[in-house]
């Protein structure tokens, strides 16, 4: 199947999300869709989805004019979109999941699971994903349940898959495995669309590339045509700087220190073993690990998210370990969360509701027992300005942000005020290359302000980048540290301690 978009415009209010747009999205191809957050790459994906109807323009499929009147008839055409946030029922099995909404039936209309089961099977088989068909979606970690979102439309009959921001919340290994998926679709006839702020990945996986800025299409061709670095100033309409340029660090006296910290889960599994670790006043230190080894265990253990089951949290030399969550907050410790949809934010909220989630009940603009609003909003949209969050207004609901917007509202809120250690954990997930620069930019800042900094990151890249140590995680341990104030920690140890190398030195 071949689609063409020919002159895909989109306006919402006085915002012109898509301006004049002309694709073409081919059979057995990988079509690299490039563009910083709010460049208008999801409101094209879902004008083609059937979500939303163009103003103006056409679709076109394999030469013949089509509307779409709603997903559905997307769908039935073939199109097949899989959102960056998971549309899973964590309760259900990946059988479930897969037939939700189109479930085959046998006789008396009963629904017929081991039929779907076979198909399922099938599909899983054919495209090497590895999927177990039985198990509950909960149970599964985020590597699979993206593939069961790909069967999902696959099973559905897709030849066109959109894949928006897909290797967001993978793993290094992970988006490997899944870039050998999507090879094999492609091989196998598919149309795909591949959505991503990360460069080198469309220079590894797509056979074409299209540059949207500012709702407009703005250059394209062949990756291997053009460098990350060409690719970025095209994005951003100015060059954009790889290099975080941090500086020499001049470490003062611990702010955090964790001492012999062990943590267990509901279940009584040890999620963290006798942690120790500091960082210090001036310095940035940065975690280092495969996700999944007690990285959102030791964040949680940091914030008072989690109770840990013996060891010392000490701040600024206060024994914090039994303090609640706000008690941290008010002492100066702030916190990016690794799922800013899960826990940095409320989408149903507007961004000046947002912004006071952390302030709310304190002076700054509370009034007594009211929030003085009319000072929040203003406090709001001068932290906007500030970091950069692009939105027509501190009005609209949080959640109709593009993804890269909502984390550099996160990211304003929880340093738009005054701190002593920053916890940021995945600080630029999800986002592109200019709001990358930005954001790492305020943590440089921040740490140069004389304040602690935490990163935790599955990035090995970010973590060289902004660190003056690192420390790895394996399994719940801190298993390697390493000196990186002079930029000089040895990657392939690093690499070698996050794979377990060091494990047994470390128990």
């Amino acid at each position: 199947m071949n689609i063409e978009l020919r002159g895909i415009s989109k306006r919402f209010g006085s915002v012109q999300a898509n301006r004049n747009i002309s694709l073409d999205i081919r059979a057995s191809e990988v079509l690299g869709l490039l563009g910083e957050n709010g460049a208008g790459k999801s409101t094209l994906m879902n004008v083609l989805s059937g979500l939303y109807q163009p103003d103006s323009g056409d679709i076109l499929i394999d030469g013949t004019p089509v509307r779409f009147d709603g997903p559905g008839d997307s769908i039935a055409a073939g199109i097949g979109m899989v959102h960056q946030h998971f549309m899973l029922v964590p309760v259900f099995s990946v059988v479930e999941n897969v037939i939700l909404g189109v479930e085959p039936t046998g006789s008396a209309d009963f629904l017929d699971l081991a039929a779907a089961r076979d198909q399922v099977q099938a599909i899983n088989a054919r495209y090497g994903m590895d999927v177990p068909s039985d198990v509950l979606i909960e149970d599964l970690p985020v590597g699979i349940q993206q593939r069961v979102e790909i069967l999902k439309v696959l099973f559905r009959s897709a030849d066109v898959l959109i894949l928006d921001e897909p290797t967001a919340v993978l793993t290094p290994q992970e988006v490997e495995a899944f870039f050998g998926i999507v090879r094999a679709l492609r091989d196998a006839g598919k149309a795909i669309v591949f959505i991503t702020h990360k460069l080198h990945e469309i220079i590894e996986i797509a056979d074409k590339v299209s540059v949207l800025r500012q709702g407009e299409i703005v250059g394209g061709g062949v990756p291997s045509e053009f460098s990350e670095a060409d690719l970025a100033e095209m994005m951003v309409g100015r060059p954009v700087s790889f290099s975080v340029g941090r500086g020499t660090a001049t470490p003062g006296e611990d702010v955090l220190d964790l001492r012999d910290v062990t943590l267990v889960d509901a279940s009584l599994e040890v999620r963290l073993h006798q942690i120790a670790m500091s960082v210090r006043a001036g310095e940035i230190v940065g975690i280092a690990g495969v996700q999944g080894n007690g990285q959102t265990e030791l964040v949680e253990a940091i914030t008072g998210l989690a109770p840990v089951a013996s060891g010392q949290v000490m701040f600024a030399g206060t024994d914090i370990t039994a303090s609640s969550v706000r008690q941290r907050h008010c002492m100066g410790i702030a916190h990016i969360p690794e799922d800013r949809q899960k826990s940095g934010m409320v989408s149903a909220f507007t961004v000046a509701e947002n912004m006071v989630l952390n302030s709310y009940y304190d002076d700054s603009v509370a009034r007594g027992v009211q929030i003085d609003w009319h000072r929040a909003e203003e406090q709001a949209a001068a932290a906007c300005l500030k970091f950069d969050v692009r939105t027509p207004s501190v009005f609209l609901d949080a959640g109709g942000l593009s993804g890269g917007n909502q984390q550099k509202m996160v990211v304003a809120r929880e340093l738009e005020r005054g701190v002593r250690l920053v916890v940021a954990s995945q600080p630029t997930r999800g986002v592109d290359v200019g709001s990358i620069e930005f954001i790492h930019k305020q943590l440089v800042a921040c740490r140069d302000a004389g304040n602690a900094v935490l990163i935790i990151s599955s990035e090995l890249d970010e973590i060289l980048d902004l660190s003056d140590r690192i420390y790895v995680m394996y399994e719940g341990q801190i298993t390697a540290e390493f000196d990186n104030s002079s930029s000089q920690a040895d990657r392939g140890a690093i690499g070698l301690a996050m794979a377990g190398a060091n494990r047994t030195a470390a128990a």
